[in-house]
């Protein structure tokens, strides 16, 4: 958990950020790469030029299961292995464990900061954010909890993963554009090469529900 400038000293109370895949946010020691997200740093310099507020980050770690944790469940039917999208081609056993992933971060997880933190728990002031197969869960959990959480950004977003099925899922679960915000982003090399042909077609779904 990482408390913004200011936080001790004072009263104040905070929006928070729920960060997906954490070990990768902070320390260049825990991330996959060797190379951290530099969050805090990134927040420090955002809050500092009053471009964003003071916030509370959350980092929540992944287990050995991610693939299990992240892929939407109702997005895969009833399939009982997961495809990863990759361009190898690679299953991983299923069932898949996002429900209850979203079961723990708005029953246990969430519950806990707002007692623990000066946290403002509305929806409104409530955000998720992943890379990878962290941008599909926390879209996801937008979804499935659009009481909870007001925005998500969606980094780089695996969209092939269990073939594709989250476009399908979004076509039904969308959140309400009026009182939520989506973010969205991938790259055009390596893996994020496989992402634009689904992007444009949650971009069509999101304009048909009326996202701006």
């Amino acid at each position: 958990v990482w408390l913004p400038p200011g936080y001790w000293q004072g009263d104040s109370r905070y929006p928070v950020l729920y960060l997906q895949d954490g070990q990768n946010a902070f320390d260049p020691a825990t991330s996959f790469g060797g190379v951290d997200w530099g969050i805090d740093e990134t927040m420090t310099r955002l809050i500092a030029e009053k471009r964003i507020r003071p916030a509370i980050v959350v980092a929540i770690w992944n287990s050995p299961m991610r693939f299990q944790e992240y892929m939407p469940q109702k997005a895969l039917g009833n399939d009982s292995m997961i495809v990863t999208g990759r361009p190898s081609g690679e299953v991983v056993p299923g069932p898949a464990q996002s429900d209850a992933y979203l079961r723990f971060l708005g029953s246990e997880v969430k519950p806990f900061i707002d007692r623990t933190y000066r946290t403002k728990p509305r929806r409104d002031d409530t955000f998720l954010m992943g890379s990878s197969m962290g941008g599909l869960i926390s879209l996801y959990a937008i979804s499935e909890l659009p009481g909870m959480f007001s925005g998500a950004a969606c980094l780089s977003t695996h969209w092939p993963a269990g073939r594709g099925g989250m476009i399908e899922y979004l076509q039904r679960n969308v959140p309400k554009a009026d009182d939520h915000r989506l973010y969205f982003d991938h790259g055009t090399a390596t893996l994020d090469s496989l992402y634009a042909p689904y992007q444009l077609r949650v971009n069509e779904i999101l304009r048909s529900a009326k996202y701006k």
